[in-house]
C-alpha cells in the first residue's frame, strides 16, 4: 500500500493504483475524457492532467502510478489553464451542432465543455476527414465528430480483436479510419456495437429504425408486434433515472402497450424455444457422432465474427436461429394462424440491447416465413427515445403482463441475457432430457462470473459433457484457435460477442462499467429465482406449440423455420 495525499486529504491506496484511482478515494472526481474502465489508459487527451508536488511537469492522472508519499493537486491556475487549452483544442475540431446529434443530453464532450466552462473557443474550426457512414445498416460512422479519444479503437483492437478501425496520421492531423478509408460494411466489422458504447460523443452510433417503427405504429392496416430481449428489462431503467440493474419488465410492458404496440410479446419465449432446439441438436450430436464441440449461434456479433475470421469452423455451429429471428418466424407463421391475422399485415419489432440484431434482421436468410421475418430492430436507448417523445414515462407506471401465446417464459429465458446464461439453460434442459431425472441443483454456478473463459463439466447418464464459455471476441478467439490445434477438448461452447453477454451490448444505455455489467447480471439472476418455471422444456406454450405446430424438436418443419446456415465472407471486400 501507499500513502498519498490529495488536495490535502490523506488515503491510502495500492502501490501499483493510478492517482485518478486515488483521487476517487478521495472524494475528488477528476474530468476525463479518453479514459474508459474497460480499457488501457493512454492519457491520449490530457483533460485528466494535475500536479505532483517536485514534479516539473503535469501529470496524467489516468496513467500516472502513484508512489508513497505522492503530493497531487487535482486543481490550481495551471491545471485549469491546461484543461481549457486541451478541451479548446478538442473542440476546435468538433462540430457545434449538439441540437442534431444523437447523444444530446448524453455527450460526454458535452459534459466536460460545461463542467471546464470553455468560453469562446481560440482556435479556428477544422473539419477532420470523412464522410458519415451507414453502410452496414447497423453501426454508422460520423468522422466530423471524431474527438480522437481511440476508446473505439482499443474496444475493437483488445477487446474484440477484430481490428475494424484504427488511427491514421500523426498529430494534430491524425484521425480514425477502416483500412483503405472502406466501408464498415466492407471491412471485418462485425457490428458489436461495443465502439458506438465506448465513444463519448455522436462519432459512432446505431442505425436507427425509429423512422419506420412510427410509420408502422400510425398505419390502421399494420398489426404491429414488439419483443423484448431478455437484457432489455435490467438497464432500460437507466434512461429513466432508475439505479442500473433496476428490473422493470413488468413497467416496460406498460410502457411499450402505451406506444401503440398490438401485442407485446417477449423474446424470452423463443429463447425457451431456442434451448429445446438447441438441445436436442446437441444432444443428437453426442450420439450421432456429428461435429464437436458444437458452439452457440445467439450472438450476431458472434456469428459475423466467426463467418470473418474462422470459416472453416463454421460446421462447428449449432444450426439454430437467434431467439429474436425465430419469433420473427413465428409471429409470421404460427401467431398469424392462431390469430388470424394475414401474416402480410404484421410488422414485427424487435427491442434488442445490440446493433448487431439490426444487420441480423436484414440477412437474407431471414425470410423463411415468407416474408422478412424481423421488420425492424430497435435499441435500448432507441425504445427509451421512442417513449420519452410520447410523453411516457416508464418508471411511473404500473407493471402489465405480456401478451398470450409468445409472452410465456420461464427463468432459463431470462438469464440468456448474461454471459453463461445459454450454457446454463441449456444444461438445465439437455440433463433432465437425457438422464430422465430432475435437475435437483438449478443454479449451476461453474458458468456463472465475468471471467473471460470459463470451464464446466456435468454428468450425463454416464457421459462428462465438458463446457466452455467465452465473452469478448478476443476470448472467442482464444477458443476458436484451441479448436484449429485441436487443444480444444469440448463438447459445447457458449460465445457471446459482448463483455459480459447481451446486458452490455452496444445498444444499451450509456454508460456501461464493470459494475454496471455486474448489477445487470444480478437483475436477470434474481428474475430467473423469482420465476416459477426455470427450465425451458417446462414452459406450457412451448410444449404446445410443438403439438400443435411443430411435430417435435429438430422436426423438418423445425428446421425450415427455426434452422438456418452460415456463410464464409471476406476480411475485406
Amino acid at each position: 500500500m501507499a500513502t498519498v495525499i490529495v488536495d490535502g486529504i490523506q488515503v491510502e491506496v495500492p502501490d501499483n493504483a493510478t492517482i485518478l484511482e486515488a483521487a476517487k478515494l478521495a472524494k475528488k472526481e477528476i474530468p476525463t475524457l479518453c479514459y474508459h474502465p474497460d480499457l488501457p489508459a493512454i492519457g491520449a487527451c490530457r483533460i485528466c492532467v494535475v500536479e505532483v508536488e517536485g514534479e516539473p511537469l503535469l501529470k496524467t492522472a489516468c496513467n500516472t502510478n502513484v508512489r508513497d508519499g505522492m503530493r497531487i493537486r487535482t486543481i490550481s491556475p495551471a491545471i485549469r489553464e491546461a484543461r481549457q487549452t486541451a478541451l479548446e483544442l478538442i473542440l476546435s475540431r468538433h462540430p457545434q451542432k449538439c441540437n442534431e446529434c444523437v447523444r444530446n443530453g448524453t455527450c460526454e464532450l458535452q459534459a466536460l465543455a460545461s463542467r471546464i466552462h470553455v468560453g469562446e473557443i481560440s482556435f479556428p474550426y477544422r473539419q477532420r476527414p470523412g464522410s458519415p457512414d451507414v453502410s452496414s445498416g447497423a453501426v454508422g460512422r460520423d468522422p466530423s465528430k471524431c474527438v480522437l479519444c481511440r476508446r473505439c479503437v482499443q474496444v475493437c483492437e483488445v477487446i474484440q480483436s477484430v481490428g475494424a478501425i484504427a488511427v491514421q496520421g500523426r498529430g494534430y492531423d491524425a484521425w480514425i479510419d477502416t483500412p483503405f478509408s472502406r466501408a464498415l460494411s466492407e471491412v471485418g466489422c462485425v457490428y458489436c456495437g461495443q465502439c458506438v458504447d465506448r465513444c463519448p460523443v455522436g462519432a459512432l452510433f446505431e442505425v436507427s429504425h425509429v423512422e419506420r417503427v412510427w410509420r408502422a405504429l400510425q398505419d390502421p392496416e399494420i398489426h404491429v408486434v414488439v419483443q423484448t430481449a431478455p437484457a432489455v428489462r435490467a438497464a432500460i431503467g437507466e434512461e429513466f433515472g432508475l439505479p442500473p440493474g433496476t428490473l422493470v419488465t413488468g413497467q416496460m410492458v406498460a410502457a411499450l402497450r402505451r406506444l401503440g404496440f398490438d401485442k407485446v410479446f417477449d423474446t424470452d419465449f423463443t429463447a425457451d424455444l431456442t434451448i429445446m432446439e438447441e438441445g436436442h441438436e446437441l444432444i443428437g450430436r453426442l450420439r450421432d457422432g456429428g461435429v464437436l464441440p458444437m458452439l452457440t449461434s445467439c450472438s450476431p456479433g458472434w456469428i459475423n465474427f466467426i463467418e470473418h475470421f474462422y470459416p472453416d469452423l463454421l460446421p462447428h455451429l449449432s444450426s439454430c436461429k437467434s431467439p429474436q429471428q425465430m419469433f420473427g418466424a413465428l409471429a409470421k407463421t404460427y401467431y398469424a394462424q392462431k390469430a388470424g391475422i394475414d401474416p402480410s399485415k404484421i410488422f414485427v419489432v424487435s427491442v434488442m440491447p445490440c446493433t448487431a440484431k439490426k444487420a441480423e434482421a436484414a440477412r437474407p436468410e431471414m425470410k423463411d416465413s415468407g416474408y422478412q421475418d424481423v421488420d425492424a430492430v430497435l435499441t435500448t436507448r432507441e425504445a427509451a427515445r421512442m417513449m420519452k417523445e410520447a410523453g411516457i414515462d416508464l418508471s411511473k407506471l404500473e407493471p402489465e403482463d405480456y401478451d398470450l401465446p409468445l409472452g410465456v417464459s420461464t427463468g432459463a429465458g431470462v438469464i440468456f441475457g448474461v454471459t453463461g446464461g445459454v450454457m446454463e439453460a441449456a444444461l438445465r434442459t439437455v440433463y433432465e432430457v437425457v438422464t430422465g431425472k430432475k435437475l435437483e441443483k438449478i443454479d449451476i454456478l461453474p458458468v456463472r462470473g465475468m471471467e473471460g473463459i470459463r470451464e464446466a463439466e456435468i454428468e450425463l447418464d454416464g457421459l462428462r459433457v465438458r463446457a466452455a464459455v467465452a465473452h469478448g471476441l478476443a476470448n472467442a478467439r482464444k477458443l476458436m484457435d484451441k479448436i484449429v490445434s485441436g487443444q480444444a477438448d469440448y463438447h459445447f461452447i457458449e460465445i457471446m460477442a459482448c463483455p459480459g453477454g447481451c446486458l452490455s451490448g452496444g445498444g444499451q444505455p450509456y454508460p456501461t462499467t464493470p459494475e454496471i455489467r455486474q448489477k445487470r447480471a444480478q437483475a436477470l439472476y434474481e428474475a430467473d429465482r423469482l420465476l416459477p418455471l426455470r427450465k425451458s422444456h417446462e414452459n406450457p406454450v412451448i410444449q404446445e406449440l410443438y403439438r400443435e405446430f411443430l411435430g417435435k424438436p429438430n422436426s423438418h418443419k423445425a428446421h425450415e423455420l427455426l434452422h438456418t446456415h452460415y456463410t464464409p465472407k471476406p476480411v475485406y471486400g
